[in-house]
């Protein structure tokens, strides 16, 4: 499979000389599997760069899963391009959120007085699919979702193909359940052995002291689980608004001396827009 990040930035997208290293769009992510599908995840700014480049490379078809529905994560979506061509589908993946569909989710924020344009103005196969919930399968990749600590019905998703494993935790907080989340243990077992793990790191340990439950992990209890769960490689996501590259660099740093501290071949990285991997 091959992964690529078109926007990993946290709550709102930013810009600036400070976040050029790392970008300013909110989350997006592509996965392609080896049989050819683009799986989406999330549909924050990000996914207007990706839209262009789907309908450049001619791509008629691709699947959109959302981790859940807050704003920066959904909020590219009528900026997305291939929903303008009549010979595209788009599969999205159909569930609720607070007791909304996903489609009277996305109807609600596509109207006046929010957004001029309505979700039927679009001229792509606009198709809302239940089915891709739980454990399911696109293409080669077997997928499977656990819910998240952070809002209600908010999930994060594993990508297995040829043996090799994906795993995508945004917005996940491990120092503490909130409704519906998991024990750290569980998300420890979600993600063992993962060849690839990307993980909410919102906040540093200082900061964290003052925003528990505020649905977001701080960098330690991340680098814990990584260890614990044994991955291959950790990739920060969800990085703060406010976060410049400097700052960025100096998370990263600390959690590779905690790897190798504790001598562990485990690489660490931020997840910077264009960032792209191959497993």
């Amino acid at each position: 499979m091959r992964i690529k990040c078109w926007g990993s930035r946290g709550s709102v997208c930013v810009s600036g000389q400070q976040y050029i290293k790392y970008g300013g769009d909110t989350t997006c992510f592509e996965i392609q599997a080896d049989s050819g599908e683009i799986v989406i995840i999330d549909a924050g700014t990000g996914i207007r760069r990706l839209g262009k480049h789907l309908v450049q490379n001619k791509v008629k078809t691709c699947y959109l899963l959302l981790t859940h529905t807050h704003w920066d994560h959904i909020i590219g979506l009528p900026f997305f391009h291939p929903l303008l061509y009549g010979n595209t589908t788009v599969h999205i993946q159909d569930r609720t959120f607070a007791g909304l569909t996903t489609k009277k989710v996305i109807e609600q924020v596509m109207r006046m007085p929010f957004f001029p344009v309505g979700l039927t103005a679009y001229n792509a196969d606009i198709r809302f699919d239940a089915s891709l919930n739980k454990r399911f399968s696109i293409g080669s990749l077997d997928i499977e979702a656990i819910p998240t600590s952070h809002s209600q019905n908010s999930l994060g998703y594993k990508f297995t193909e040829k043996g090799k494993t994906f795993v995508f935790l945004t917005d996940n907080e491990l120092g503490y359940v909130h409704a519906r989340g998991k024990s750290v243990e569980e998300y420890i077992d979600f993600s063992k052995n993962a060849d690839v793990l990307f993980h909410d790191t919102e906040y540093t340990d200082n900061e964290y002291l003052n925003r528990t439950g505020w649905g977001h992990s701080c960098l330690s209890d991340v680098l814990d689980l990584s260890a614990r769960a044994s991955v291959g490689q950790l990739g920060l996501i969800h990085i703060n608004q406010d976060r410049s590259d400097d700052q960025v660099d100096v998370m990263v740093d600390h959690g590779r001396r905690f790897f190798n501290d504790n001598h562990l071949s485990i690489s660490c990285y931020a997840v910077s827009a264009d960032f792209e991997i191959f497993l």
